[in-house]
């Protein structure tokens, strides 16, 4: 077959003869090989011809069986799938799976019997273990005590990672939150900073995969403007390097984790083994839980998948997340995306009072935007009596309410009320009932516990009972979402991340900006949606915009990070002062500001150092770049959605005459170049927009 690459040996019946079936892409880039030498079941993949996973186990033990030795491949059966489905809060709302497919049926030496099952598209490699049970139609159930999926990358393969946290440590006891530092361009065997493992998603670059020089994206910075290798302004900025690194980029995580299994996360790496996947800490959710999943049989484990790419292009736009899983349930509601106000993140607990919250709904009125935001205590410092007229009073503004709920329980100490209210279903029917009641249509819900089933089982339990009186919910304090956006018609986004809240909390943090912004793009929304929390206009950390420390970003950078930046309810964090201190571009521009994107491209970039993405919205297109290096950073940026001579809006850090304009945009017409592009410099820590139309 020309189109499915096929090869399985079973003539031969000694076992000490390989057995093998392969796989590959619909287009032939990406190919899977799996073996069951030795009584090892392996799998490799390859781009182009070139191993860019080596050869890495397959299997687990369960507790009704083992299947990590003396395996044998009995059969395998190839498929393909070709499906289209549209997404309303993603980072593109058409979307077209196509792929191959190949179980492969593995029996152990008890003749127990497994299948792994590989989804291949142009860009993806994805993996799941399915149970049947077992003869005389037992167990029918298992326990999952351990995996052997591994992945084994070559020498000299470079990492972009953020490490596990230990449990139960940290304020109020409330880790691990995937609050975590990435650290780029890191040898691959640094041990985690904690010893736990590294959490998803995984970044890594492969040094060589058969091609001399790849570019980092689909474009690279001209060569005459690149930032200098001097002294980084602050500890976490960045330099472009001189050269396109060559090599390969994977993308490795999980997706379909529901209430069905537990999160999982990488292993630290082993020179014989590579990368394993580590199941939950025992200390996680206060001790309670199990840390092995357990499954109903027949069953299916997560997919375990792995985005490859000569570029970073398929990396940003994969949705592999997505491609594999459907719908759990019907939503009960049309839920709206937009944007949302929040107090809380410059005013802080002092902000939670009813004339507070009022001026922050008169703000998302006046800017257009459909959600107000508010904070954790409202129950005790506005009154659940109050509130109920907050919201009519919200709603009397075309505004929507949001609410925060703690989702204590017993997983740690955080003190924030209200508390009780989503940990049982009892309280979650009285509680949503009464939110539906008062036209509350949307909760963040934050300090969860951890990875373990039950804490995954409580993530499935709140949307459901959500969904079921018209609710959607933000997460906070909390795992990454595995395909939830599609799974759970009423999830919108995670936090997990180190959010915006930190660039208010400490100075460090804020001079980290500008590296986190430029690495999320690669890594953690690029596998899911992410409440990062805030475009910050205030220049100072601090309600009279005077005190405290500053923001260390440009304005520019701060309207780019709307867009490269990717939630459907997207936070705007913008203050009532601000409407009287940004220009009237910059407002403008916020006002217009979408949430949700029909098509999503990366241009270029490097993670923790820049990128530049484009994003439609129905048929305008938006085009955000980041700059985290120490120096400005000059780009040739292709434009092939507009024609050439086309004028086109940029909003900048840089004037006419190349000087910076930190705390003002400048707005310029430019013309789309003969050649499809135009020439954009961003000053440090900087950014720009480009927008359709010249206004």
């Amino acid at each position: 077959m020309k189109r499915l690459a096929l090869i399985i040996s079973l003539l031969l019946p000694l076992s000490s003869v390989a057995r093998q079936a392969a796989v590959s892409s619909p287009d032939g880039t990406l190919a899977v090989a799996v073996s069951d030498d030795n009584g090892l079941l392996t799998y490799t993949v390859a781009l182009d011809g070139a191993e860019v996973v080596m050869p890495s186990r397959l299997g687990f033990a369960a507790d009704f069986g083992n299947f990590l030795q003396g395996l044998q491949i009995t059969r395998s059966t190839p498929g393909e799938a070709d499906r289209h489905y549209q997404m309303r809060q993603v980072k593109q709302s058409h979307i077209h799976y196509r792929a191959r497919l190949l179980d492969v049926e593995v029996e152990n030496a008890q003749g127990q019997r497994m299948t792994v099952q590989f989804s291949v598209t142009d860009r993806d490699v994805a993996y799941r273990y399915l149970i049947p049970r077992q003869k005389g139609d037992n167990p029918k159930c298992a326990v999952i005590l351990s995996e052997a999926s591994a992945f084994r990358l070559p020498p000299g393969t470079t990492t972009f990672l953020t490490p596990q946290s230990n449990p139960m440590v940290g304020w109020e006891r409330t880790k691990p939150s995937y609050e975590e530092a990435y650290r780029a361009d890191a040898p691959m065997t640094d041990r985690s900073l904690f010893g736990q493992g590294f959490t998803f998603p995984c970044l890594f670059k492969i040094p060589s995969a058969g091609a001399s020089s790849l570019p980092a994206a689909a474009g690279k910075p001209s060569a005459g403007a690149r930032a200098s290798a001097g002294a980084s302004a602050s500890p976490y900025a960045a330099t472009v390097s001189q050269q396109s690194p060559p090599g390969a980029w994977l993308l490795i995580s999980e997706t379909g984790v529901g209430s069905q299994y537990c999160g999982s996360h990488l292993s630290d790496y082993d020179p014989q083994e590579g990368y394993t996947i580590a199941f939950p800490m025992p200390g996680e959710n206060n001790g309670l839980g199990s840390t092995t999943p357990g499954i109903p049989l027949p069953g299916a484990t997560p997919w375990r998948t792995i985005t490859v790419g000569r570029s970073l292009a398929p990396i940003v736009e994969t949705t592999v997340a997505y491609d594999l899983v459907e719908p759990l349930y019907e939503p009960k509601a049309s839920y709206p995306c937009g944007r949302y106000t929040w107090s809380w993140l410059i005013w802080q607990d002092a902000s939670i009072n009813y004339a507070d919250q009022v001026s922050f709904i008169d703000l998302a009125a006046a800017m257009g935007y459909e959600f107000c935001l508010v904070d954790n205590w409202w129950d005790q410092r506005i009154g659940r009596d109050a509130v109920a007229r907050l919201a009519a009073y919200a709603r009397s503004k075309g505004v929507g309410l949001m609410l925060w709920y703690n989702s204590n329980g017993f997983e740690n100490d955080a003190p924030q009320t209200p508390r009780h209210c989503m940990n049982t279903a009892v309280a979650r029917d009285k509680e949503m009932a009464w939110l539906q009641s008062i036209g509350v249509g949307g909760i963040k819900v934050d300090f969860f516990g951890g990875d373990k089933q039950e804490t995954m089982r409580l993530y499935e339990d709140i949307l459901q009972d959500a969904n079921r009186y018209g609710i959607q919910c933000i997460f906070h304090g909390c795992t990454i979402p595995r395909g939830w956006e599609r799974m759970y018609p009423n999830y919108v986004s995670s936090e997990a991340v180190l959010a915006s809240e930190n660039v208010y909390f400490s100075e460090d943090a804020a001079s980290r900006e500008p590296f986190d912004l430029c690495m999320h793009p690669f890594v953690r929304n690029a596998v899911g949606t992410m409440d990062w929390g805030g475009v910050i206009l205030n220049r100072h950390m601090a309600k009279d915009n005077r005190s405290r420390h500053t923001r260390k970003t440009t304005n520019a950078f701060e309207l780019a990070s709307g867009i490269t930046n990717q939630a459907a309810i997207q936070c705007v964090a913008l203050q009532p002062n601000n409407l009287q201190e940004l220009g009237e571009a910059e407002l403008a521009y916020l006002r217009r500001l979408p949430s949700t994107w029909d098509e999503t491209r990366l241009i270029c970039g490097y993670p923790g150092r820049y990128v530049v993405l484009a994003r439609r919205h129905a048929d305008e297109w938006y085009i955000a770049g980041l700059n985290a290096t120490a120096a400005p950073l000059t780009l040739s940026i292709p434009l092939d959605m507009y024609s050439p001579g086309q004028a086109v809006t940029l909003l900048g850090d840089t004037d006419k005459k190349g000087r910076p304009a930190p705390d003002a945009t400048v707005q310029t017409t430019l013309k789309v170049s003969r050649k499809g592009d135009v020439k954009v410099t961003m000053q440090p820590d900087g950014g720009f927009v480009i927008l359709q139309d010249a206004e």
